[in-house]
């Protein structure tokens, strides 16, 4: 692909030094849609996965709270519209409301603000039977007709994958980085150049990688158990140049605060590396 824009157009940099980047119709055309009127968000964070599976919400919810213990305002987008889960993390069974203005996000217990799809739908439990161009326009407008207000920090939760959603979100939106989630299994390192790949493509920062199921502590003796087989992920880090912004275990104590909704009390110590790096 990026042989492909050499050949066909110019890239970002080639224009920024060049006399007729103003006129120029190899110029790279800028697709991100403008926000919402009351919306003021300082930066945006995509949190991606090459698979489903490795528990990417819950690395979502979990830099979002760190971030709003840091005393950041927050906001998380979930794009994952047809599998939505941060809502019920949170206890948020409420609606979304809005006025000609734009749609209200819902605001958890600890402050931080949410729109999911989950939030419109007459019934939580319905399914998404969506074609991708119409959930990737749902996605544009969390953006452009969600009102956010002041933000620090906006997580957006991804679908797995390198679908039309993830597309959608890395053009539409001024995304400054991208945070990758793995687990440490065999495929991990194709699976994370897919997702790396994809950003650097689309020239967005590539933040690190934060390998969730990395191990369990044993509650008797605190040894640590590889269950899914022995981490790749420093390996897979290092021949890509990016950081491991943490390993997180199988925590049973994260796995109770999802269960009963309660996600705005966790304080996610496991990624305590990731809070300078985002």
């Amino acid at each position: 692909m990026a042989e492909e824009q050499q050949q066909n157009g110019c890239t970002s940099s080639d224009c920024a030094g060049c006399a007729h980047a103003g006129s120029c119709s190899s110029k790279p055309e800028d697709m991100r849609q403008p926000a919402n009127a009351f919306s003021h968000i300082k930066k945006v964070i995509a949190v991606v996965s090459g698979k489903g599976g490795v528990g990417k919400s819950m690395v979502t919810a979990s830099l979002a709270r760190m971030m709003r213990e840091q005393g950041f305002a927050v906001g998380i987008m979930d794009a994952d519209v047809t599998g939505p889960s941060v809502p019920k993390m949170y206890g948020i069974h409420d609606k979304a409301k809005g006025d000609e203005a734009g749609i209200f996000p819902c605001e958890a217990k600890d402050g931080t603000k949410i729109m999911s799809v989950n939030l419109l739908l007459e019934n939580e439990s319905d399914p998404v039977i969506w074609r991708g161009p119409v959930i990737a326009g749902v996605v544009t407008q969390f953006w452009t007709d969600v009102m956010w207000g002041d933000l620090d920090y906006l997580f957006v939760d991804m679908p797995p994958g390198t679908g039309d959603v993830p597309l959608t979100v890395f053009q539409s939106l001024p995304v400054d980085g991208v945070v990758i989630v793995t687990s440490p299994q065999d495929l991990v390192q194709m699976i994370v150049k897919k997702a790396y790949n994809m950003a650097k493509a689309m020239n967005i920062p590539v933040l690190g990688i934060i390998e969730n199921y990395s191990y369990l502590v044993c509650p008797d003796c605190g040894k640590k158990i590889s269950v899914f087989g022995e981490s790749h992920i420093d390996q897979a880090a290092g021949e890509l140049g990016i950081p491991v912004l943490g390993k997180m275990p199988i925590d049973a104590g994260l796995a109770k605060a999802v269960e009963e909704e309660r996600f705005y009390e966790i304080s996610n110590e496991y990624l305590s590396a990731a809070v300078n790096k985002i």
